[in-house]
């Protein structure tokens, strides 16, 4: 598999680069060539829509493509939300097998014409759909209405590639989750989770899972990368803001663009009723929610996940979201 996370390929586990998912056509190409040569059969490769727009997957004859779900995201590159559906729908297009989200149907309708040539397998939990919850029955342990539909996509993937149901279920109750994602660092008098949300849609997805499990306060920290999509930086305050009750705002990958002007555009999203807290240092942004938390309260970071560093000025640092919070649970003797 090639993932956001890393790659594993004939048994061995690789570094698929700062800040990117889909590696370049090269070693897209030489991954491939190491699995077949291993004589390894299938390959799960996580395809973004600038792999898409780039060519990093031409002429790859997928057995299965999944689109999981289309929320604003990279408009930067992209422009319109209509040119980023269209560019990710290139995924389906070059699939054997198209797997479709029922309930953004609304989304797909424009370009679902285009899979006439296709076997389409849809999912969804509101709409009619080949797989729901109530046709394919499972259980996990993973959190969220979010995780319910990844894993519904999931199992109309594996379903497309004929495996065994007492498998698909066995695997879906066994799972425990990916690093970076809802990823529970700490849970007794209160809890500390990280996870990888960076977009409007996904902070509104986490923290309303979060919300409803949370006794006392909810305490959000966050930023927004440098030198990508602007437009979503209001909205990813707007999400938080209605969820969470205390807000700190630091850096995540600021790059060259100034600190104080994206935490001005998030703030744009925050009702002014909200406690916000300011902090450049995502070090010192950590240890002040360690200091807010009380009994009861859930600590979220979001935006970093599994990822190894962080990106100042031109130069990436050494960062682990999960090494900081265990440095401050050894420090408070809580680990």
């Amino acid at each position: 598999m090639i993932t956001s996370v890393h790659a594993v390929i004939a048994g061995r586990e690789y570094d698929t680069g700062f800040h990117v998912t889909t590696p370049n056509a090269f070693y897209v190409q030489k991954y491939l060539r190491d699995a077949v040569d291993h004589g390894d059969t299938h390959m799960v490769l996580e395809v973004t829509s600038h792999a898409l727009d780039q060519y990093r997957v031409f002429g790859i004859p997928f057995r299965v493509g999944v689109i999981t779900n289309v929320t604003h995201e990279h408009l930067d590159w992209h422009k319109t939300l209509v040119h980023y559906l269209r560019t990710k729908f290139q995924l389906l297009r070059q699939s054997h097998i198209a797997i479709v989200n029922m309930d953004e149907e609304n989304i797909y309708k424009e370009n679902k014409r285009s899979l006439h040539e296709n076997s389409v397998i849809t999912y969804g939990i509101k709409q009619k759909a080949d797989i729901t919850p109530k046709i394919f029955p499972f259980e996990t342990l993973l959190l969220g209405r979010f995780n319910q539909y990844n894993c519904l996509a999931a199992i109309s993937a594996a379903k497309a590639l004929s495996i065994d149901e007492k498998i698909i279920r066995t695997t879906l109750k066994e799972f425990h989750g990916v690093v970076g994602r809802m990823e529970v660092m700490y849970r007794k008098d209160f809890t500390v989770i990280v996870d990888f949300a960076h977009t409007p849609n996904a902070i509104t997805q986490v923290l309303s899972t979060v919300r409803p499990m949370t006794k006392g306060k909810l305490i959000h920290v966050f930023g927004s990368a440098g030198l990508r999509d602007p437009f979503k930086r209001p909205m990813m305050g707007k999400a938080s803001s209605e969820f969470a009750d205390i807000i700190i705002l630091t850096e995540e990958d600021y790059r060259t663009e100034s600190l104080d002007t994206i935490m001005d555009q998030i703030q744009k999203g925050i009702a002014k009723a909200k406690k916000v807290y300011r902090i450049f240092s995502r070090k010192e942004a950590i240890e002040k929610a360690f200091s807010l938390v009380k009994k009861g309260d859930t600590i979220i970071f979001t935006g970093k996940g599994h990822e190894k560093s962080l990106c100042r000025g031109t130069v990436e640092y050494s960062w682990s979201d999960q090494e900081e919070v265990k440095k401050v649970l050894r420090t408070l003797k809580l680990d």
